[in-house]
């Protein structure tokens, strides 16, 4: 049974940091992707950030892109998400997700449906 369990959510102010973490536990060596998605009240599930577990290729939304950096600490089972310059907007749930399906494109990875697996999200919240 796989279970993935995020932490490091938590308050803080608009410009500062925060690092997300998923560790997975279970039957893991399948994975080939794991991503993070987000979801604010009122709004849908949203992409934020994918990395190739093999190759530790990454890909962005572009909402994030230069202030989030996602890598993976193999040995660990654990995927990390480092936020920075965060903005009020960044405010959600930040899901953690695994992929063990089929080769896709790391592009493709952007979509909710390609996940398999899911955590239960921790909260964000960024004041101004």
């Amino acid at each position: 049974q796989v279970q993935l369990v995020e932490s490091g959510g938590g308050l803080v102010q608009a410009g500062g940091s925060l690092r997300l973490s998923c560790a997975a536990s279970g039957l893991t060596f399948g994975f080939n992707f794991m991503g993070w998605f987000r979801q604010a009240p009122g709004k849908e599930r949203e992409f934020v950030a994918v990395i190739r577990l093999s190759s530790s290729s990454t890909y962005y939304a572009d909402s994030v892109k230069g202030r989030f950096t996602i890598s993976r600490d193999n040995a660990k089972n654990t995927v990390y998400l480092q936020m920075t310059s965060l903005k009020p907007e960044d405010t959600a749930v930040y899901y953690c997700a695994a992929n063990a399906g089929p080769f896709r494109h790391i592009a493709a990875m952007t979509q909710r449906r390609e996940y398999d697996y899911w955590g239960q999200g921790t909260q964000v919240t960024v004041s101004s």
